[in-house]
């Protein structure tokens, strides 16, 4: 009897077919959008109409409709993220879209970046991390809304009260724009920069500290920290400022960049964002998460007989860590940014 097994259909259909569908879809899609945002306008239109509330046009309807669509297709295709991480990941990627293409673009460098690093030296991860799997299939539902979810909120924010555009931060003219803005920038940079630290810093460089005590523990370790996991969070916070200062730079009218304090400190905040969310997110680690070692040597979170015990109390998982992190440093880094833009 033969053993030759015919290529399966729903494969071949899911890599050829089925992205050439979602990119025709998105659309009629845009278009049904910018019909019910141009009826919304009409309805709730006054007699001192401001440019807030004006009609998105179509063309932006299409790239924040097409554009979140192919980095769905892309994170299915590359095993980045599962069936739920990819519908709940493209809701917020039009959302951030719509609000402003700079936002989009901290969330595309957040994704593409953090995958990458995910697999870097995974094969010294596995000594020592019990639930490692190679960065494959890692992000569901729950993880994007744990990294996305405040910087969705406050790009609804933005798009209810500023309107949908690129807006230079301006602290002076443009405060509500340029505090949301940079909220959503400080999320994604404290997201982003915890990821290079937990997955660069634990396989380079000595042995991790306890941030709260500086006593070492095992690689792995929740609240473990490196010099250079600080150093690479820092880094990770900058690219996520580099790309939200391209966007501001090359689509923001150039009468209004004159016009508008320096932009570039939006880098520098990122890679401080980083920084800031990283250690938020190792002082939760350290104190309200539960770090043990198992008999084999790996570092769990959940307490056993045979685990001992290093650090850290069983309040908070990881995702939850996540998402109080990002809630902070997007709520910090506006009063830091206020105080200390160059004007």
């Amino acid at each position: 009897m033969s053993n030759h097994k015919e290529p399966t259909e729903p494969k071949s259909f899911f890599y050829t077919i089925l992205p050439i569908l979602l990119c025709g879809l998105s659309i009629p899609l845009s278009i049904f959008l910018w019909i019910g945002n141009l009826a919304l306008t009409f309805i709730t239109k006054n007699s001192q109409d401001s440019e807030e509330n004006a009609a998105i046009p179509p063309t932006r309807w299409l790239f924040s409709t097409l554009m979140p669509v192919l980095l769905m297709v892309y994170g299915l295709k590359r095993k980045g993220v599962n069936y739920s991480g990819a519908t709940l990941g493209l809701i917020v990627a039009i959302i951030l879209s719509l609000a402003s293409h700079a936002f989009l673009a901290c969330l595309a460098t957040f994704f593409f970046t953090s995958s990458r690093v995910t697999k870097f030296r995974g094969h010294l991860k596995r000594k020592f991390e019990a639930d490692f799997k190679g960065g494959e299939g890692k992000r569901n539902w729950v993880q994007v809304l744990c990294n996305g979810g405040m910087a969705m909120q406050l790009a609804l924010l933005y798009l209810l009260d500023c309107g949908s555009s690129e807006r230079p931060i301006d602290f002076v003219t443009q405060y509500r724009s340029s505090w949301l803005g940079i909220g959503i920038l400080s999320a994604f940079a404290c997201c982003n920069g915890d990821t290079w630290a937990s997955e660069i810093g634990s396989v380079m460089g000595s042995e991790p500290f306890l941030i709260t005590t500086r006593k070492r523990v095992p690689r792995g370790t929740n609240g473990g920290v490196t010099p250079i996991g600080l150093l690479v969070s820092f880094l990770g916070g900058l690219v996520i400022g580099l790309s939200y200062f391209l966007v501001i730079y090359y689509m923001v009218d150039r009468n209004i960049l004159a016009s508008s304090p320096p932009q570039w400190p939006l880098i520098l905040f990122g890679g401080v964002a980083g920084l800031v969310g990283s250690i938020i997110d190792s002082l939760l680690g350290a104190t309200l998460q539960y770090s043990g070692v198992d008999s084999s040597g790996h570092v769990v979170e959940h307490p056993c007989p045979e685990v001992k015990h290093i650090s850290g109390n069983r309040v908070l998982d990881n995702h939850s860590v996540n998402l109080i992190s990002s809630i902070l440093t997007g709520l910090i880094m506006p009063f830091i940014a206020f105080n200390f833009w160059i004007v």
